[in-house]
């Protein structure tokens, strides 16, 4: 069997404990004889194949990081002589490896939007792309932002997954804690000083009722304390909500399988959503933001409610606490809309576009 190369990100971590939303998803999908690609780390997945890339760290040629984490893949891919190279999230890696390899079919799936994104900044650069190999996003908002100002852009478009045999078995919305919980990053792109402020409002008038806050301004036990946490350490605990810092995977899912009510209150434009789907598919009812993805992600299974001004985001989180009957309806309709999104659908539509991919090219 000729193996698929799948190339991380430089700052993805493809271990347990250690992984983000990307090497989760990568993690997911692969296929058996899939070999995965990515910074060194102790202790990778061990049931995927892994090949650590390790760049100099001072060179002459080339000066960037990005073209030295290149210069590095190519050496993995001359020794595993893959049929396909699929990279996420890099347009510039990509292309470097496009250049040193111009007929080894490739894949570039974008998670995030690719007009930031060096290598795919202008419709130039994104036209260039597609002539070089086929792209594929995690939503149609992302198909959308590569496709601006392009005529007849063929994006493909695959979905972030989810496994929802290896779940938690979700507790019935009406045993569950009466927990209002966020998970994720604690950045303000993610708006976790808004459910602060949120629940700092609510918590005085639902008795019985506790906010909690899982994470850190990174993925992994190492993350740094930056200005933000520090700013926001105090205001938590005036508000009465409880900052535990970064936790497993794992754990996080044990939580969204517990708590009562998930909040998705970001401010940037998430791509995806992943946290929404994994909320969603743990049974939890959930108040998220109508930006980016996620309104194609939740659908009718989720209230939105916008992070500013944060008097909409303690309306609706406070709707929901008031309303069991409420709560147990999105518990269900979030299980339904997740099943849409279970890895089995998504890992046959991925090997559909990778044999295209190496059909075409």
């Amino acid at each position: 069997m000729v193996p698929v190369l799948t190339v991380l990100p430089p700052r993805e971590r493809f271990a347990p404990g250690q992984a983000g939303a990307i090497s989760l998803l990568v993690h997911r999908l692969a296929a058996p004889g899939d070999i995965v690609a990515g910074q060194p780390v102790d202790a990778p997945f061990a049931d995927v194949a892994f090949r650590a890339v390790q760049p100099p760290r001072w060179a002459l040629w080339p000066r960037s990081a990005a073209g030295r984490y290149a210069v590095a893949l190519a050496k993995r891919v001359r020794e595993v002589r893959p049929a396909l190279v699929e990279i996420h999230n890099r347009p510039d890696i990509a292309l470097a490896l496009a250049r040193r390899f111009p007929g080894l079919p490739m894949t570039l799936t974008l998670h995030n939007d690719p007009r930031a994104m060096r290598g795919a900044a202008s419709p130039a650069q994104r036209a260039a792309l597609m002539r070089r190999m086929k792209v594929i996003a995690v939503s149609d908002w992302v198909r959308q932002c590569f496709a601006e100002g392009l005529s007849g852009a063929v994006v493909a478009v695959t979905p972030n997954c989810i496994d929802m045999a290896s779940l938690p078995p979700p507790v019935p919305a009406a045993a569950r804690d009466r927990t209002i919980l966020f998970a994720g990053r604690v950045v303000a792109d993610k708006g976790a000083d808004a459910f602060v402020a949120a629940c700092g409002a609510l918590l005085p008038h639902l008795p019985g009722w506790r906010a909690c806050m899982i994470g850190a301004d990174r993925f992994g036990g190492d993350s740094p304390e930056t200005p933000f946490l520090r700013a926001l350490r105090p205001a938590a605990r005036a508000a009465g909500v409880e900052m535990v810092g970064y936790r497993p995977h794992e754990q996080v899912l044990a939580a969204m399988a517990r708590a009562a009510i998930v909040v998705v209150p970001s401010r940037w434009a998430e791509p995806f959503g992943l946290t929404a789907l994994e909320a969603m598919a743990c049974g939890a009812a959930l108040v998220a933001s109508p930006v980016g993805g996620l309104r194609e992600v939740v659908g009718d299974a989720a209230i939105l409610a916008r992070p500013d001004p944060v008097t909409e985001l303690a309306a609706a989180i406070g709707e929901l606490a008031a309303a069991p009957e409420r709560r147990a309806a999105l518990s269900e309709a979030g299980r339904v809309r997740a099943a849409m999104f279970d890895c089995a659908a998504m890992r046959a539509r991925l090997g559909d576009l990778r044999r295209a991919a190496i059909a075409a090219r």
